[in-house]
């Protein structure tokens, strides 16, 4: 019996494409984006066009995200494409994606050292307080004011980290 799928394989040998912790780290990319940005799962899988339920196993990590889909995902989340693997290793050893787990790709989403400008951790980020702060900063219409309300906030910070403009 022939494979549609893999035509020119032997059915007993087809692969099948696994998520990997990649994807996984994509997909809480895909989430952290989105619920900085106030989205449901479902607002986004209609600026997409997929359902809710696709959403969430994208951001799950249990499905691949495509190319294609990724690319649309971006221009809903208003990112460019390198977003989603920003801290990801750039050279991971051939044969590994699959092997490890959840737990090492954990680590890009760790707390920054006190007074750096890393990314703060999903937990924090995924706060309802910090999602309100972010949102009514961002509904802040003169830009002046926002840099100031920022600089307010910075001065604030019994570290003083240096300022970046």
């Amino acid at each position: 019996m022939t494979n549609t799928k893999f035509p020119n394989t032997d059915p007993s040998h087809t692969v099948v494409p696994r998520a990997t912790s990649v994807d996984a780290y994509v997909g809480k990319r895909i989430k952290l984006r989105r619920i900085a940005l106030g989205f449901s799962q479902e607002k986004l899988g209609e600026l997409v066009g997929i359902t809710f339920q696709q959403i969430q196993k994208y951001e799950r990590g249990a499905n691949r995200v495509g190319a294609s889909r990724l690319y649309d995902i971006a221009g809903a989340l208003d990112v460019p494409l390198d977003f989603f693997f920003d801290g990801v290793d750039r050279h991971p050893q051939p044969g590994t994606l699959q092997k490890e787990g959840f737990a090492q790709i954990r680590k890009a989403f760790e707390g920054a050292p006190s007074g750096s400008s890393a990314p703060m951790d999903t937990k924090t980020i995924t706060q309802p307080e910090t999602l309100e702060l972010v949102q009514a900063y961002y509904a802040i219409p003169d830009a002046n004011v926002r840099r100031n309300v920022l600089e307010l906030i910075r001065s604030m910070n019994p570290q003083k980290p240096e300022t970046s403009n």
